[in-house]
């Protein structure tokens, strides 16, 4: 099989989300021709006109010579290494869904020429690429993988809203199908990623490895979380404990908060189903998972017992934060809705601001009306659920200006505002 030449390779990234984008900014920076390519054709539409709803590129990157966007899957038959960064979510039964994947591959499989390599970065559980993914591109290009075309997986690392570790200074992980493939995806990303590259020694070992990566940082959260649980009732601030034992030296500076977004809350699900396919029950990880998704309903309890002991009459709560970390847009799986959802069920009064999220997707993924600041009434009891960059520089002046009296509480889930200037009158609850 004719591998490309290095200097002919023409990449073409399927799915320009919050990894997509920056894979293919990244490579036309470098001087590759690139066609970033997604099925969505507003967000093609937004791209040509140097918009990016993700706000992960700036304005000047947006457009290259190099780099065309596209909708039109004629478009992509011109490339030769095609990198695969669509959504793997969950579905209701916190099971894979691995539709948009599929269908990805069916769409390359219809552009594969002999000799191309098709690299998959999109997170799965161990063994998807192989017994999944590559039958689907076999039967899309009547090719033979191996043979006519090479496949590889190299887990994404992207962090939505963290200008610090960006997709060229994050090592990365690549593994092939063979090792002559192996080399040229090496040399690919390696004239890209200045961090450096591991090679992974099978594809399976480089989708173990993401996987484990974000279900480890949820069991540590998920620990920080049982911690705020025991603590609460204990009567002391969870934060002020973990300020302490941050002291020694090999203390993890894990904190407790809600666990949603595309990733930690996700992935997980990816290693479990396949254990559970192969007759292990995965008790630690599941386990963290409950812990973390039931952090949303304990929040809200705290918020309705306040309201019982203080006997609040037609009590207004205010959420501030929708999305699911601070200072992205992003809302999809955020546990925020849980804490709403809770709240709503005892029949209170419930308004949500969030200055980044889309109305038109909270409204349509969750049937949240998001509320402008200046419509707010006064807040009885206010949750500072997501600490976005506009609610820590307002500080306490703008908190106590969104409160209803002297009943009220402060819920800051996350610990933004600083201790020493509450009020002393002022009930604050954290995690």
């Amino acid at each position: 099989m004719n591998i490309i030449a290095k200097t002919d390779r023409i990449i073409a990234v399927i799915g320009l989300g919050y990894v997509g984008l920056p894979v293919a900014v990244s490579f036309a920076r470098a001087g590759y021709m690139v066609i970033g390519f997604d099925i969505d054709n507003g967000r093609i539409s937004e791209l040509k006109n140097n918009h990016d709803r993700t706000n992960e590129i700036d304005i000047d990157d947006i457009t290259h010579a190099t780099l065309c966007y596209s909708c039109d899957m004629s478009d992509i038959k011109n490339a030769n290494f095609f990198i695969i960064t669509v959504p793997t979510p969950i579905d209701c039964a916190n099971r894979p869904d691995l539709s948009a994947l599929f269908s990805a591959s069916k769409t390359v499989g219809q552009a594969l020429n002999k000799g191309d390599i098709v690299v998959y970065e999109s997170t799965v559980y161990p063994g998807a690429t192989e017994d999944e993914c590559a039958p689907i591109l076999e039967e899309f290009s009547g090719l033979q993988v191996g043979v006519d075309f090479k496949i590889g997986y190299s887990p994404e690392r992207i962090n939505p809203g963290d200008k610090q570790h960006r997709f060229e200074n994050i090592k990365k992980v690549v593994s092939a199908s063979d090792n002559e493939a192996l080399e040229i995806i090496t040399q690919t990303y390696g004239s890209v990623v200045h961090a450096g590259i591991h090679q992974a020694p099978t594809i399976m070992t480089a989708e173990a490895a993401k996987v484990i990566e974000n279900t480890q940082r949820d069991l540590n959260i998920a620990f920080m979380n049982e911690l705020s649980l025991i603590f609460s009732k204990l009567g002391i601030d969870t934060n002020a404990v973990l300020e302490a034992a941050a002291t020694k030296w090999n203390f993890l500076p894990f904190t407790p908060g809600l666990v949603g977004g595309h990733c930690i809350g996700v992935d997980p699900y990816y290693l479990t189903y396949k254990a559970e396919i192969l007759g292990y029950q995965p008790d630690v990880i599941l386990s963290g998972r409950r812990v973390n998704d039931g952090m949303g309903v304990h929040i809200a309890m705290q918020a309705i017992r306040h309201i019982i002991r203080n006997k609040i009459n037609d009590a207004n709560i205010v959420i501030l934060g929708l999305t699911f970390k601070e200072n992205v847009p992003d809302i999809r799986n955020s546990k925020v809705v849980d804490i709403m959802s809770k709240l709503l069920d005892f029949g209170v009064n419930v308004q949500i601001h969030d200055p980044l999220a889309c109305p038109i997707e909270a409204l349509n993924q969750f049937n949240i009306s998001l509320a402008k600041m200046d419509n707010l009434k006064p807040a009885d009891i206010l949750i500072i659920a997501v600490p976005h960059q506009e609610y820590k520089e307002n500080g306490w002046p703008a908190v106590l200006a969104m409160l209803n009296g002297t009943s009220s509480m402060v819920m800051d889930i996350k610990a933004m505002l600083d201790c020493k200037y509450k009020p002393d009158n002022l009930l604050l609850w954290r995690l």
